[in-house]
């Protein structure tokens, strides 16, 4: 499956107190300014057709409301500019092209859920850009609208750091056990301690199906490898990595992977990120078959042979 987007079904609202956080944005009642994005966008894209307006932007990121987000809700351009800046500074820019602005559109009682794109994606026009709806009128900044937010910047990452469209791994971790990791980290180095914690105590507790029943991804894969061998720093060095040594074609913005991994081969590169052998880890964490029941052992030999340029 190639990285484009991502539909996320409501996971369910967390109701807290109402937070307006007092901050300064630029409102655009004009277009006057040159480097301003515009100043509506008409969705044209799965269902979405809503003509979106403009509520406020900086040189990080312009936020654009549906009609019935009401517009004195401003932590979206605040803690999204944080996230953008962060994932910036952590994974590289996204993007050549004049605008490298983070696009996040906000719904109010439709589309539920979100997803992401790339300036790689022509059916987006060309922008890293968010699309999120939700039930709740978006007054906090915690919980449930953080985390669906953040979760949807972490697929731009997946799919479009270091100059590369797709995300080879994603067959093998699905929609979101990148995202529990990335999260993690962007909480963690921003400062937001009551969130990190939160989302920490609930990523530890999470058990999945893949690629074996009673799996831990978050436990037993990737905070071992973040707390021990690096953390940020590992996560950025396995998509530098890919973008060195996995197969890829030239295309008009960049270049894009040619395929997916398999299960060896993320093990290898996860090692070579976290430069030591990840291969006992990775047993305990998954045992010794993929999610279609093949011997990723067998594969990881293969990998080391067909990647020799990945050491550790």
């Amino acid at each position: 499956m190639r990285m484009l987007f991502f539909h996320l079904a409501l996971l369910g609202i967390l109701s807290t107190s109402c937070k307006h956080e007092a901050e300064v944005i630029r409102l655009t009642g004009n277009q006057t300014d040159p480097n301003a994005p515009s100043s509506t966008w008409k969705e044209h894209w799965f269902e979405h057709n809503q003509l979106v307006k403009l509520v406020s932007f900086n040189e990080e990121v312009g936020v654009y409301y549906d009609d019935d987000v009401p517009r004195d809700i401003t932590w979206p351009q605040r803690k999204l500019t944080a996230i953008w800046k962060y994932t910036k500074a952590t994974y590289g820019s996204f993007g050549q092209n004049k605008d490298k602005r983070l696009s996040v559109i906000l719904h109010f009682n439709k589309y539920g859920g979100g997803h992401p794109a790339t300036y790689f994606d022509a059916s987006h026009d060309y922008r890293n850009m968010i699309d999120v709806g939700s039930n709740n009128p978006w007054t906090d900044s915690t919980g449930w609208n953080l985390d669906i937010v953040a979760h949807e910047v972490g697929h731009i990452v997946e799919g479009a750091s270091k100059g590369m469209h797709n995300s080879p791994a994603m067959a093998i971790w699905h929609d979101s056990k990148w995202m529990e990791i990335y999260q993690y980290d962007v909480y963690k180095n921003l400062g937001w301690d009551n969130e990190a914690v939160r989302w920490y105590n609930d990523k530890m507790n999470t058990v999945d199906d893949y690629p074996k029943a009673g799996t831990q991804w978050f436990k037993n894969w990737f905070y071992p490898i973040y707390r021990d061998h690096g953390g940020k720093d590992v996560l950025n060095g396995f998509f530098t990595l890919l973008s060195r040594h996995f197969p890829s074609r030239t295309i008009g913005l960049g270049k894009e992977y040619t395929r997916d991994m398999n299960m060896g081969e993320f093990v290898h590169f996860w090692s070579g990120a976290a430069h030591i052998d990840l291969k006992q880890l990775a047993l305990d964490a998954f045992g010794s078959r993929d999610e279609q029941g093949q011997d990723w052992v067998s594969q990881l030999d293969q990998a080391r042979r067909e990647f020799p340029g990945i050491t550790y």
